[in-house]
């Protein structure tokens, strides 16, 4: 029986080591996708084989596919495509990256005639944009997707393109924030925590959701391994519940020893204008803000709450980690990486 492989594009990043690390584990022959200048941290097993890609160069992409099918000795049996910017110093890259990239690598899959058995498309909840905030109602599989944001319009353009090609066994993925060690924008609110504020904005209730990278993965390679019912189908990846922002903060505050913490809430204008300031700074040194205009939307928004309930019936779908145990497992890494600085 051939080996089964998987060619994970976009494995440079916080969940990307993670993907790398269970393909492994399940025996798959795994080949990493990455940039020149991709970062290798997450990924020193020495199992893994490289292939680096060009990604604004459409002719070096074929050709470097062409050069992997040889090595490989198939086209891979799996492709997970993780690669995405979620913050750029210039709006026009999350096109650039988050839509030409998959489009040009696409293309290039179909003139070459490679076809895995799933192509897996990491999108985000954020193409659905803002979901019912008055009553509530979970965002799931029948809901319009009217993004908001830059970084939301170019994922839902993503997603568009994959539908128009019905040769590709494409899945989708909406995953809601994800976290875990080695995360940086949720490692940003516990380093808060742990300095006693807990920074929010806005006044109107917030139902927060989470994913921890486990699950995630986990999911992942669940809907890979599934049968066709998952073939060119949406899914919202998420824990089965929602949490407030009060919550979450009393779940850190104790898994740091029991921390004083003070709440600030900070006007919705407010954010804005920080945001505003905070973005304008960044491009005048070529840099990308954390705190920007799309953000400050990610933050107003005030219901994020989801229904699984299509992964769960498709691919058996059931998320190990609740908040409660993520958040012990991601302060356990932070307070690790604390003592060895």
């Amino acid at each position: 029986m051939t080996k089964k492989s998987i060619l994970i594009v976009g494995a440079g990043g916080f969940i990307g080591g993670f993907i790398a690390r269970k393909a492994l584990e399940q025996g798959y022959d795994t080949w990493v996708g990455v940039r020149e200048s991709t970062s290798r941290r997450y990924l020193d097993d020495p199992r893994l084989h490289f292939a680096v890609f060009d990604y604004d160069n459409p002719d070096a992409v074929k050709t470097r596919l062409q050069e992997l099918v040889t090595e490989i000795g198939a086209a891979p049996t799996h492709i997970i495509w993780n690669l995405g910017a979620t913050k750029c110093a210039n709006f026009r890259d999350f096109d650039r990256i988050n839509y030409g990239y998959v489009r040009t690598f696409v293309k290039a899959m179909h003139e070459l005639d490679i076809a895995p058995e799933r192509f897996l498309y990491m999108s985000s909840l954020s193409a659905l944009g803002p979901g019912d905030e008055k009553n509530y109602k979970p965002l799931d599989e029948n809901t319009i997707p009217q993004p908001n944001t830059r970084y939301g319009l170019s994922k839902i353009k993503a997603e568009t393109f994959l539908e128009t090609q019905p040769w590709l066994p494409w899945i989708i993925f909406r995953p809601t924030g994800v976290y875990g060690p080695h995360e940086k924008d949720y490692l940003m609110m516990i380093k808060s925590i742990d300095s006693h504020f807990d920074f929010g904005v806005g006044y109107r209730r917030q139902m927060l959701t989470f994913i921890y990278v486990d699950d995630l993965v986990e999911a992942m390679f669940l809907a890979l391994n599934a049968g066709d019912v998952v073939v060119h189908h949406k899914y919202i990846i998420s824990e089965d519940r929602a949490y407030s922002q009060s919550e979450f903060r009393e779940l850190v505050a104790k898994e740091l020893g029991g921390k004083f913490v003070v709440p600030v809430r900070l006007p919705l204008w407010m954010a804005k204008v920080a945001s505003t300031v905070s973005e304008k700074i960044a491009a005048g040194r070529g840099r990308s803000a954390t705190l920007n205009r799309d953000k400050y939307k990610i933050m107003r928004q005030r219901n994020w709450t989801c229904d699984i309930t299509p992964a769960q019936r498709d691919f058996g779908f059931a998320p190990k980690f609740d908040l409660k145990r993520g958040i012990a497992a991601t302060v356990a890494a932070y307070r690790a990486d604390k003592k060895h600085k």
